[in-house]
């Protein structure tokens, strides 16, 4: 099950970790959306997560010391052991209950905080395009991105200037202000990443990690759970410890229609890039969608997935910039 030619550095790890070579049992892990080899392993009877990294590039460091922090804060599971060069990992397993969206609702706001407190991660990294602020990153990978939107055929003319008017708004507006950069996640669009002991959150999945906007976080969690206006009242509060102000919110909004605009193109493009996707048509709402989301009912492993999750993302940024709040929003954080 495991590559032949990761046996030897699978072996050494497990020396190195726990004194044995030996693996009493050990399954596949599936989901994630991650191109890492992923194992539950058994080992003297107590269960551990192996990780092995194929890729081969520079972003593994990153992971690793990312991880290693947010497991001594708490937030990730225990590492028993990694090898940059080897580029693998073991940590333990957690052994998961459901965890509802009302009870994530609850305890994000925490597990974000303390999060966003440990101590800055390492590099800022302009090149990931895993999180909404790629698109305030001005430079050619982005210019090759809009190239891409711009050739492909899902949005019909209309729609498209409209979506491209609103982010040129936004991006006139918006800045990742230093006192905001702080230690990310940065993957927290995927429910797979956040697990639940019926005790505990983790956070697993550290390969996209490096400091980023705290409100780009915010948005990501918030577009998954909160419903109404009062849910994201005492989601903020909750987060900053005291009523969020007018700035706050009005930054946590704009930050929210950055994350439409980003997840809606991107998996618009990657689900029907040749397909125009008609707006008027009958489709599950944002609010459903991301409920069955959440609850592990819908995976974006097929184009009709992904485009159906570029839809919701596209039609509620067009009906959140369509109202008063956002030339509100606008006005405000101009200021």
């Amino acid at each position: 099950m495991i590559p032949e030619e990761k046996r030897a550095a699978v072996a050494r790890g497990l020396e190195e970790a726990f004194g044995t070579t030996e693996i009493d049992d050990i399954r596949v892990v599936t989901g994630g959306h991650t191109g890492a080899l992923v194992y539950r392993i058994v080992v003297r009877g107590s269960a551990y997560l192996l990780r092995i990294i194929m890729r081969n590039d520079s972003t593994t460091d990153r992971h690793f010391a990312c991880m290693r922090a947010a497991a001594e804060a708490g937030l990730a599971p225990r590492v028993w052991y990694s090898s940059l060069e080897d580029r693998l990992s073991i940590a333990d397993f957690v052994e998961t209950v459901p965890f509802s969206d009302g009870e994530a609702l609850v305890r994000m706001p925490g597990v974000l905080r303390r999060l966003h407190a440990l101590p800055p991660f390492p590099g800022v990294v302009d090149h990931l395009n895993t999180t909404c602020t790629f698109l305030l990153k001005q430079g050619p990978a982005l210019d090759g991105f809009f190239q891409m939107i711009r050739a492909a055929n899902f949005l019909s003319e209309d729609v498209r200037d409209e979506v491209f008017a609103r982010y040129g708004e936004l991006a006139a507006v918006y800045r990742c202000e230093d006192a905001d950069m702080v230690s990310c996640h940065n993957d927290f669009f995927k429910p797979d990443n956040i697990l639940f002991d019926g005790g505990r959150v983790w956070v697993v999945d550290w390969e996209a990690a490096f400091r980023n906007d705290r409100y780009a976080e915010l948005a990501v969690i918030a577009n998954l759970l909160v419903t109404n206006n009062e849910e994201e009242r005492m989601y903020l509060q909750s987060y900053f410890g005291q009523p969020a102000d007018e700035y706050q919110r009005a930054r946590f909004f704009l930050a929210q229609q950055v994350a439409h605009i980003f997840y809606g193109l991107v998996f618009l493009l990657q689900g029907s890039p040749a397909v125009q996707v008609d707006l008027d048509e009958p489709a599950p709402t944002y609010g459903e969608f991301q409920r069955q989301f959440w609850a592990g009912n819908v995976k974006l492993e097929d184009k009709s997935a992904k485009t159906a999750y570029g839809r919701v993302h596209l039609e509620r940024l067009l009906e959140d910039t369509r109202c008063a709040r956002f030339r509100e929003s606008l006005r405000v954080v101009s200021g």
